[in-house]
C-alpha cells in the first residue's frame, strides 16, 4: 500500500468555515496579554503569557460549554507546563531534564488529548511550552510569576472564546471521552526522547524545536496524514525562515513585534485548517519573534537552529511512521 502523499494533497486548500472567527479570537487572546506585559515593562514575561494564551487555539470546531471545558482544561495544563518548565529553568536546565521532561509532558498530554478529543490534537503546545521555558534562563524571582502570568493569559483566552458562543447563542453536543490509549502515548514519548537526544548531541541551542517537530509530524490521524504533515513541517518551516529572516533583520521595537505577532497569529489560524504547510510560512516567524521578545538571541543562530532542528524532528517522525507501517504490513495476512 502506498502511503506517500501526492503533491496535489500537499498543495490542496481545504475548506475551513468560520476560520476568521477563530483567527480573531486567537489574535486578541495572544495580543492583549503580550501588550500588557510590555506595558508593565516586563518583556521577559511574554513567554509565559504566550503559552497561556494558546488555550484560545483549542475547541475551534465546538461552541458553548464544550469549547469552554476544552479551553479551561488546556489552559490549566498549559499553565502547569509553563510552571514545570520554570522549575527546570531554575534548576539549571540540564539537557536530560529538558528532554526527559518534554517526553513526560508529551506522554501525559497525548493521553489527555486522546481522552478529551482535543482539537488541535496532541500535546504539541504543552511540550513546546515546557521546552521553551525550561530552556530559557530564569526570568522571574518567584515561581508564582510564570503561574500567574500564564494562568491569567489562559483565563483571558477562555473569556474571549466564550464571547462568541454567547453572542451567537450556539451550543454543541457533549463529546464523550475516549478510553486512554497508553501505547500510542508511549510511542509519542519515545519519539520525543530520540529527537531531543539527537538535537542535544549537536551544537545547536534549541533542542525542544526538534521535539516539537516530531510531535507535529506524528499529530496526523493516520500514516498518510503523518507523512503529509512531515513534508509540510519540513518544507513550510524552511520557506518560513525567509520572512522570519526579514522580520528579524528589521530590529523591530517590542511593541512592533507584538503587533506583527498579532497579525501572524491571525493569518496562521485562517490558513492552518486549509493548508498546514502554507500556515507554517507564518508560524515560523511567529515562533521566532515570540521567543526573541522574551530572550534576545543572534538572529542567524535562531534561523539555523530552527531549520536544522526541525529537520531532525521530521526525520525521526517519518522514521517512526515507516516503522509502524512495516509492522502493520508484517501483521497483515498473506492473501496467497
Amino acid at each position: 500500500m502506498n502511503h506517500r502523499p501526492r503533491l496535489a494533497d500537499l498543495l490542496r486548500m481545504n475548506p475551513a468555515p468560520g476560520a476568521h472567527r477563530v483567527a480573531l479570537r486567537a489574535g486578541v487572546s495572544v495580543g492583549v496579554p503580550l501588550l500588557l506585559c510590555l506595558a508593565l515593562d516586563r518583556p521577559e514575561w511574554t513567554l509565559y503569557a504566550a503559552f497561556g494564551a494558546f488555550a484560545s487555539l483549542y475547541g475551534r470546531h465546538v461552541v458553548h460549554a464544550s469549547r469552554a471545558i476544552g479551553q479551561v482544561t488546556a489552559g490549566v495544563l498549559l499553565t502547569a507546563a509553563v510552571l514545570l518548565g520554570a522549575v527546570v529553568s531554575e534548576a539549571g536546565s540540564a539537557p536530560w531534564m529538558v528532554v526527559g521532561g518534554t517526553a513526560v509532558v508529551a506522554l501525559l498530554g497525548q493521553l489527555v488529548s486522546d481522552h478529551l478529543h482535543w482539537h488541535p490534537p496532541g500535546p504539541l503546545f504543552l511540550a513546546f511550552g515546557f521546552g521553551a521555558v525550561a530552556s530559557a534562563p530564569p526570568m522571574a524571582d518567584s515561581l508564582w510569576v510564570p503561574v500567574g502570568v500564564a494562568g491569567a493569559a489562559a483565563a483571558f483566552a477562555v473569556l474571549v472564546g466564550g464571547v462568541g458562543a454567547v453572542v451567537r447563542r450556539q451550543r454543541s453536543p457533549w463529546v464523550r471521552p475516549e478510553p486512554l490509549r497508553s501505547l500510542h502515548s508511549v510511542r509519542i514519548a519515545v519519539a520525543v526522547v530520540i529527537a531531543g537526544t539527537i538535537a542535544e548531541l549537536t551544537p545547536l541551542g534549541h533542542p525542544y524545536w526538534a521535539m516539537v517537530a516530531v510531535l507535529a509530524t506524528l499529530a496526523g490521524s493516520d500514516h498518510h496524514a503523518r507523512r503529509a504533515r512531515g513534508w509540510w513541517r519540513a518544507g513550510g518551516t524552511l520557506l518560513g525562515l525567509i520572512p522570519a529572516a526579514v522580520l528579524l533583520a528589521l530590529d523591530l521595537s517590542p511593541v512592533a513585534i507584538v503587533l506583527v505577532v498579532i497579525v501572524l497569529q491571525f493569518v496562521t489560524e485562517v490558513l492552518v485548517g486549509r493548508n498546514y504547510g502554507l500556515a507554517l510560512l507564518f508560524i515560523t516567524p511567529l515562533a521566532l519573534l515570540v521567543g526573541q521578545l522574551a530572550v534576545q538571541r543572534p538572529a542567524v543562530d535562531l534561523l539555523v537552529d530552527r531549520g536544522v532542528e526541525t529537520l531532525i524532528g521530521v526525520v525521526v517522525g517519518m522514521a517512526m511512521v515507516s516503522l509502524e507501517v512495516s509492522r502493520e504490513e508484517r501483521r497483515r495476512p498473506d492473501p496467497s
